[in-house]
């Protein structure tokens, strides 16, 4: 069988421990309101267990055809410590991964996973206290013969993924940085969490009455 391939680390933008390690401390909801819909990945994948902490990580690309984990497992002895594995699949017939994979990830120092598939031994997941995003769990786990590009461009839950983007993950879902904009979302995340530190809720209940209510007049509104 030949060696899985993988994308030069040159060929993506390269983000700093030091952005990586601000995303880290900001909600994925700030990221969202900044980067749009087209970065959060659907609500189909959820954290596997609770409460789960906040992760930050440049990600590392796995593609999975159905039925097959193989690249997955692959991944988790050449995935750099910090980073996310993310992966492309879709099945919900077979499990991508179980404790043991999850396992010899974490103690690589990989991230956390996140998944558009099924992964099994939760219980042992859970109690390692390894992070996976997946659409759920089931018992059987998938065969290991479908050989692909590592680090290629994946669309995982409706969110493209290219290698290095950082991939931000909380109790509220998965959102995409793309690594050329890591920088300044982290800088614009900043000033935003400040500005809204600084408001109180009384001021900030005056701005949201006074902007809901010019939206109703725009759209005819007329009080009963």
């Amino acid at each position: 069988m030949t060696e899985p391939t993988t994308v030069p680390e040159s060929s993506a933008v390269s983000v700093s421990g030091a952005v990586v390690d601000g995303l880290r401390d900001v909600p994925t909801t700030t990221l969202a309101d900044l980067l749009g819909r087209a970065r959060v990945m659907d609500v189909v994948v959820r954290p596997l267990w609770q409460p789960v902490p906040r992760v930050a990580g440049p990600a590392f690309t796995v593609r999975c055809p159905p039925g097959d984990n193989l690249m997955l497992h692959a991944a988790v002895h050449r995935a750099a410590p910090g980073a996310v594995i993310v992966v492309e699949s879709g099945d919900l017939d077979f499990a991508l991964a179980g404790g043991n994979v999850c396992a010899v990830a974490q103690r690589r120092g990989v991230a956390a996973i996140v998944a558009d598939g099924l992964i099994r031994d939760l219980a042992e997941v859970r109690e390692a206290g390894f992070p996976v995003f997946a659409r759920g769990v089931i018992p059987i786990p998938g065969a290991k013969s479908a050989v692909t590009p590592l680090n290629r461009r994946v669309r995982c839950a409706g969110a493209e993924v290219d290698a290095g983007d950082v991939v931000v993950a909380d109790e509220e879902g998965v959102v995409v940085v793309p690594a050329a904009r890591a920088e300044e979302t982290l800088t614009a995340a900043r000033t935003r969490l400040a500005q809204e530190a600084a408001q109180s809720l009384d001021d900030w209940e005056k701005a949201h009455r006074i902007r809901i209510d010019a939206l109703l007049h725009a759209g005819g509104h007329e009080e009963s």
